[in-house]
Order: structure tokens, then sequence, then C-alpha cells
């Protein structure tokens, strides 16, 4: 990928899901010969000049994170030597740092959960919103043994709509291309009960709303189709809520990809509420690819 590669960030926080996120990554940066860069955010730099010099030790805030990103990059080194890894411990809460980093990344990857975050909670509340917020792609990594190995070789992709999805098109056939694996292409359709109530024909009715999704894929992909030939795409009509049909389908998949849209001037989540229930339910990791504006 040339000499100015950007890297694939890693948050570590020396958690289990931040251990999972590491090998993921590995994994990923070898496939796209991409620089592995290793990041834990901590706030003890912004205070140490303050503090009386009272001993030449390390503050234990500082041996801690150096201790997380030293154990991070022993462990990428020893997964594949021949990875280029950088590490940075950066004065800054998660959420921000990682927000700051994805702005020269290819993209960012987070466990499901950090250090400190409720066991009970379903999704650690960084991973939420780094995905909600930024501005390259997003995976968090979550799932089985089979997902996070690769095992099923088959990419999720969720059709959305075209002003949603373009750039997660593009990432999932580049995704599916990498790993030499299959593209499952899948829009989820539903009949307004209305409709259908008072439709002389309801079958007809529904055929309509399933040919209209499939019209949807075929717009939303011929471009990307052209130009990763290699890639097997398959298509798939279902019906039923979004949300619902692609957690089903994650479990067959070792990637699930989405598309956001960042919405300016809002304040908070921007997560519509399919990719909001994948990073909670999927069963492998999910790909929040964001649509510039």
């Amino acid at each position: 990928m040339g000499m100015m590669a950007l890297p694939l960030v890693v948050g570590v926080d020396g958690s289990d899901g931040s251990v999972l996120a590491i090998d993921w990554a590995v994994d990923e940066a070898m496939r796209l010969r991409l620089p592995l860069r290793l990041v834990y955010a901590s706030l003890w730099e912004r205070y140490e000049g303050v503090l009386p010099a009272v001993s030449r030790e390390r503050s234990s805030e500082q041996v801690m994170a150096d201790n997380i990103v030293g154990t991070a990059a022993e462990r990428v080194r020893r997964y594949d030597p021949g990875l280029e890894v950088s590490t940075d411990t950066v004065p800054a809460e998660a959420v921000s740092a990682l927000l700051a980093e994805g702005m020269h990344a290819t993209a960012v990857v987070t466990g499901s959960r950090g250090r400190g975050e409720l066991k009970g909670a379903l999704l650690g509340s960084v991973s939420l919103a780094v995905a909600a917020r930024s501005a390259c792609p997003v995976i968090v990594v979550r799932g089985d043994k089979s997902a996070l190995s690769g095992a099923h070789e088959r990419v999720l992709l969720g059709a959305g709509d075209p002003d949603t999805s373009r750039e997660a098109v593009r990432f999932a056939f580049q995704a599916a291309e990498t790993r030499g694996c299959e593209l499952d292409v899948v829009r989820a359709w539903r009949c307004p009960e209305y409709a259908s109530a008072d439709a002389g024909d309801p079958a007809g009715f529904e055929h309509r709303h399933e040919e209209r999704a499939s019209a949807l894929i075929d717009t939303l992909i011929a471009e990307a189709v052209t130009a990763h030939p290699s890639v097997r795409a398959r298509r798939a009509t279902i019906e039923g809520p979004a949300r619902k049909v692609l957690v089903a389908r994650s479990a067959a998949a070792d990637l699930v990809v989405v598309g956001a849209r960042h919405r300016s001037g809002h304040f908070g989540l921007q997560l519509g509420r399919v990719t909001h229930t994948l990073l909670q339910h999927a069963a492998c990791p999910v790909a929040v690819v964001p649509q510039a504006a």
C-alpha cells in the first residue's frame, strides 16, 4: 500500500476484550499489509508537571500504562515478528483519544467492553461512542472463536440506503477480496401492515416489496462488483426487521459491515437502531463505516 499507508489503530487497555481486539487486528494488518498502532488512553501525563518532584520514580499510573502497551506490543511481536508495530500512551480519555487517532488511521479497532466497564452492560460506552462519531471505519471485535479466527469465510454486508452505504459497500468488497472469501449482501424488507390488509393481492404486494429490495441491492453494489471481479457476491432479500435479520445472519459470518451517516451538529450517539443492535448482539466483529457528508 505504499510508504504512507495509514495504520490500523487498536485501543488497548489491558482488558480481555482488548486482547481479543489486538489478536484480530494483527490478522487484519497482515492481510492488508498495514502497520499496527497500539494506543492506550491515560490522563496521568496531564498532572505530571504539576506535582512536586519528590521522587524520581515513575508514578503508578505511568508504570501501568507502560506495562499495558508493552505487553500488547510483545503479544503482537510473538504473533508476527515481521509486523510493523508502534505504541503510544495518549494523555486523554479513551473516546477523545481514539477519535483523534481515527483522523490518521485506516480503521480503529476496539474491544466490545473496556477495563472497568460493567460486565453486565452489553457493550462498553467507549466502543459505542467511538463508532458513533469516528471519521474512519471502526471495528468492534466481538463474537465466538470461529468468527474471530475467520472460520466462516464469509463477510456480511447490511445493504442500507445508498446515502449511508456507499463507503460501507467499498469496505465490504475490499474485506472479502483480501480474505478471499464470499460476500453475503443482505437487504431486509417489510410489508406495511395496513397495506397488506386491504390489498386484494397480498402475495403480489409482497413480491413488489421484495423486487424493490432486490433492485436496491443491484444499484448499490453495481460499481463494486465491476471493481472487484474476484469477489463472489451473493444477494439475499429477507423479510423482517433489518436488525434481527442481520444479527441472525452474523452467526455465519466473520465480519458484518454496516454504513453510518454522521449528522453534524448533533451531540451524543448518532447510530441507527440496526447498527446499535449489531454492536450489542452480533455473533462476529462489526465494522461501522461512516459515509462522508
